[in-house]
This record gives C-alpha cells, structure tokens and sequence, in this order.
C-alpha cells in the first residue's frame, strides 16, 4: 500500500455545488406530478411536503456538520457509523453502497442519460449502451487525474443545470398561466381526512429520496481544506439552496400547466416549458437533464470511493482501495474499480432490479450516522467541536425519525421487497468475518 495521503483541494464553492450536483438528478423534472397526485392536486400541501422534506434533510446536513468538522477523514458517514457502532455496520454500509446504492445509481443515471441523448441523435440497443459506458468512463478519467479537476467539473456542469433550473422557472412564473385558471386547488380545499394523510406520507418518502444525495458530501471531509469552518458550511448550504431550487421549480410547474394538468403529467418540467414556449422548446428540459445526470454521476464518482478508501485503508475490503495514486493524489484504483462495477451493472441493466430492492437500506445507515452524535459527545465531551449542531438533541433525533420512518414503510408496506433488500446487505455479514479472519491470517504470517 502506497503511503501517499489524500490531497486537500476542495473548498467552500466545491461543497456547496457538489451537495447541490449530486442531489439535483432527475428527479425535480418528473417527481412533483406524483406528489402532486399523492396530495390530492393540493398546491399547499404538495409545497408543503417538499419544503417539509427539505427541512428534515436540512437536520440531517446539520448533524453531519459537527461530526465532519470534529472528524475531518476521508470515508465520512462510513467513518461515523464505524467509530460510534464498530467496524460490521460501517462495513455493510461500504459493501451495500459498493454493490448497489452508488455504484447502482450511477448506473441508472448513465442508462437515463443515453435515453435522453435520443431525443437529439438516434441510439440503437447497442448505441445507447456504448453512450451509456462512455459517460461513466469519462467521468471516471476525470475524477482518476484529480480531485481539483473532478470538482472544477462539478462545479461547471452544476451550474449550469441549477441555473438553468432557476433561468426557466423564472419565465414559466412570468409566462405561464395556469396558475391563474379554474380548477387550480387552493390550500384550503384539501380535505384533512385519511385518504390525505396516506398520500401525504407515501409522498414524503418519494420526496425525501429525491433529496438524498447530499451525504456523498461527507465522504470528502479528509480532501477539504481548512474542514472545521469550511465543511459543516458547505454541506449546510448546499442543502438549504436545493431546497429552494426544489420548491422554485415545482411553483413555476403549475404555474405553467395547472395543477390538474401538472398532476397528470408524465413529463412536467417538459410538459411545462411546452406549453409556455411551445413544443420544440422542451429539448430544453432535455439538455438540462442531460446536464443534470452528468453532473449527478460525477459527484457520486467523486465522492463514494472515498469511502472505499477508508475501508481499503481499515483492511476490511481489498487493500488496494486504499492506495493513493503517487502522482494525481487520488484513491485512483477505488474509483476505477467502483466505475468498472456501475459499467458492468449499466450494460447488464441489473441495476433496476438491485436498486428497487436496496435503496431503502441506505436510511438504516444515514439514520446510524446521525446516531453517532451522541455517541462521540459522550464519549469526548471535551474535544474541540468548531460547530456544534443547533437544536441538539432534537435536530439529531428528528432526523434518525423521519430515516426510521422510511425504513419501516417500506417494510410494512412491501414486505417482500425489503426482505430481499435487507438480505442482500446482510450477505456481507459472513464476506466480513471471513475477510477478517483473512487479515489475521496474513498478519500471524509475517
């Protein structure tokens, strides 16, 4: 193993974008419809529950402010979990992010992505997979040669897509009319009964997904320059502008199209922008997306294999993810490794299945995280803590809340789907103990 350390490169912009980059993905330009439908076509209420899932994502950027700042390394929320819970929980975490939750959603993005490069060149099967892996490639190239360059191109592409974000919103809200047309439901037509309240909660969770991302941010700490001031800012403020990126844009769709129009649109942001600068304006949205997922896949690239990383350098996984490149002062062989995987799951198209089953799992850990806080102002209550969590305890707890909520909704309501995902995470309790077990065996040995 080189001996070579991680390089402190990133500062207060390169947060902020990477939390919004990684966040922003797809989801903002077809997932308000459905909350819209959830909500019963209640603008207030759908507004509402963004806003509301905003703020407990806020909690949660928040709580991993102060544990970022006190532990500033590489691995973030996998350093968190191990620290406080011991090396089987962060290490299933690792595994399950590995196999499935980033290098799975990279693969998704990179599938989606050459879907949408069809709408400006025709893509055969075998086309659209090659554009498929191209992305990711390119993106690992980038992220390979450095973490400067990896966030100099996040931090591009990130800007254009949120300003573009905003740039159209603005116009549908100058422009668009119908806000303004019969049927548009006001806040106080939604009726508080059960039916409400179901679909509030089953919205909740959607939207909650499409916040999550921005604890990839964590997983940079140890490349951050000056990371007690520098972090808990950056992931905070990267969290709260999504917020409002989030809440804009779903405004600016029904005022474009109504909110019964909006509700049933499979397509809103495209949807939206038609019907205020007409059809061909829509390839708008399209470039946007594109934009957007790249950006998304070169944050979880830029991010995640620090976290393998850190288990390489833990021995819990193989060691040479621990390896820092002598020369780009990257963990190169995490990144190649963890992109050759998402390669191997976008051409396969396993990913969909792997995700639907495992994507839930990732709150058991990102509610262990927030956990952890009360674990170290135990066990240090006198170490120096530049930022300390506002509201503690309640910010913590509100946070590990709403994670449990989404862990046991799924469980409640699509049992099987959890037991699959749930198994497919505990797998790596015996691939631990028999690497372990290994380990020890080599160093007895020498």
């Amino acid at each position: 193993m080189t001996e070579h350390a991680l390089r402190r490169t990133l500062g207060l912009r390169d947060l902020v974008l990477l939390a919004v980059g990684t966040v922003i993905g797809s989801g903002i330009f077809i997932v308000p419809a459905t909350v819209l439908r959830q909500t019963g076509g209640s603008v207030g209420v759908a507004l509402a529950v963004w806003i509301a899932a905003g703020v407990l994502s806020l909690l949660g950027a928040l709580t991993y402010g102060e544990l970022g700042a006190a532990r500033p390394e590489a691995g973030g929320l996998y350093a968190y979990v191990r620290d406080a819970f011991g090396p089987l929980p962060a290490f299933l975490y690792g595994w399950t992010a590995f196999f499935v939750i980033a290098s799975g959603s990279v693969a998704t993005l990179a599938v989606a992505f050459a879907s949408y490069a069809q709408q400006f060149v025709p893509l055969g099967a075998v086309a659209a997979k090659v554009v498929a892996v191209s992305m990711i490639v390119a993106v690992m190239l980038v992220n390979v040669r450095g973490a400067r360059q990896g966030a100099d191109v996040q931090n591009v592409s990130t800007v254009v897509k949120a300003g573009a974000i905003v740039l159209v919103s603005i116009v549908l809200l100058a422009l668009g009319r119908g806000g303004h047309g019969p049927g548009t439901p006001a806040v106080a037509s939604a009726r508080l009964d059960g039916s409400l309240l179901s679909g509030v909660g089953l919205a909740m969770i959607g939207v909650l997904w499409a916040y999550e991302g921005w604890q990839y941010v964590t997983f940079s700490a140890g490349e951050t320059v000056d990371p007690q001031r520098v972090f808990p800012r950056g992931i905070i403020a990267g969290t709260a502008l999504v917020i409002g990126i989030y809440v804009l844009a779903n405004v600016a769709y029904v005022a474009a199209l109504g909110a019964p129009a909006a509700a049933h649109s499979d397509r809103v942001a495209a949807d939206a922008v038609g019907a205020v600068l007409g059809p061909a304006a829509a390839k708008v949205i399209a470039a946007v997306i594109l934009v957007s997922m790249f950006s998304a896949a070169n944050g979880i690239t830029l991010t995640a294999p620090r976290m393998y990383y850190a288990m390489g350098r833990d021995r819990v996984f193989f060691a040479r993810l621990g390896d820092v490149h002598p020369r780009f002062g990257t963990p190169a062989f995490a990144i190649v490794a963890s992109s050759a995987w998402a390669v191997a799951l976008a051409v396969t198209g396993t990913f969909e299945q792997l995700l639907t089953y495992v994507v839930f799992v990732g709150w058991i850990f990102y509610a262990l995280g927030a956990l952890a806080i009360f674990a170290y102002r135990k066990r240090e209550p006198d170490r120096p803590r530049p930022f300390r969590t506002p509201g503690y305890p309640v910010t913590p707890l509100l946070f590990v809340l709403s994670a449990a909520a989404i862990v046991v909704n799924t469980i409640v309501t699509q049992p099987a789907r959890a037991a699959v995902g749930l198994g497919m995470a505990l797998v790596g309790v015996p691939v631990f103990f028999v690497w372990r077990a290994r380990v020890a065996r080599v160093a007895v040995a020498r």
